[in-house]
C-alpha cells in the first residue's frame, strides 16, 4: 500500500474505509474501524476495546485473556508502525490500537468489576490518555516525531503508561474504599 500523500504543514488526510481495508496493519491499527470515528477516535477505540473485551471474556479463560493482551502488544507495535508510516504522520489520532491494547491490559488486571468499576476504569484511562499528566506526558514525548519502529513503539508506550496510571488509581481506590 503506497503512503497517502499530503502537503507538509497541513493536517494529514483522514483515513478512509479504503485505507482501513488496504492492509491488515491498517485494519488493526485503526481498531477494526473504530479509529474512523469523526470525533474522539481514541474514545471510540477505547469503547470498542471495552465491548470487545466483554464479548471475548465469555469464551476465554483469564490465562487466554493474558495471552491475548501479550499478543496485542507486538502486533500493535507493528500495525501502528505501518499505519503511521503510510499516513505519513508520527502519531495519527485515528490509530487507536494503542488504546485497545492498553485498555485490554487494564481490564485483564482489574477484573472482575461490575459496570461502575469498569466505567471508572474507562474514565480514568481516557483522562490519563488525553490529559497526559506526568509520566504519560513524558512517555508521549520520548519518541515524539519519529517514524518507523521507534515511532510505532512510542505510539504504544504512552497508552501503556496511561494504563499503568489507571491501574494505580484503581488500586488506591480499592485499598481505601473496598468494593
Amino acid at each position: 500500500m503506497p503512503a497517502m500523500t499530503f502537503t507538509p504543514g497541513l493536517a494529514p488526510p483522514r483515513p478512509t474505509v479504503g485505507f482501513l481495508l488496504a492492509h491488515p496493519a491498517h485494519f488493526i491499527a485503526l481498531g477494526c474501524g473504530a479509529g474512523l470515528a469523526r470525533k474522539a477516535p481514541g474514545t471510540a477505540g477505547t469503547l470498542w476495546a471495552w465491548v470487545a473485551w466483554l464479548l471475548l471474556a465469555r469464551w476465554l479463560t483469564p490465562a487466554q485473556q493474558g495471552w491475548l493482551v501479550a499478543a496485542s502488544l507486538p502486533v500493535g507495535w507493528w500495525a501502528c508502525t505501518v499505519a503511521a508510516r503510510n499516513l505519513q504522520t508520527t502519531d495519527p489520532g485515528n490509530v487507536v490500537w494503542d488504546e485497545v491494547a492498553a485498555f485490554w491490559l487494564v481490564l485483564w488486571l482489574a477484573m472482575p468489576m461490575g459496570f461502575w468499576g469498569q466505567f471508572a476504569a474507562f474514565g480514568l484511562f481516557r483522562f490519563f490518555d488525553a490529559a497526559k499528566p506526568g509520566p504519560v506526558g513524558w512517555a508521549d514525548q520520548l519518541f515524539h516525531g519519529r517514524l518507523g519502529p521507534a515511532g510505532g513503539f512510542g505510539i504504544m508506550l504512552d497508552d501503556l503508561v496511561a494504563a499503568f496510571c489507571t491501574l494505580l488509581a484503581l488500586a488506591a481506590w480499592r485499598f481505601h474504599f473496598p468494593w
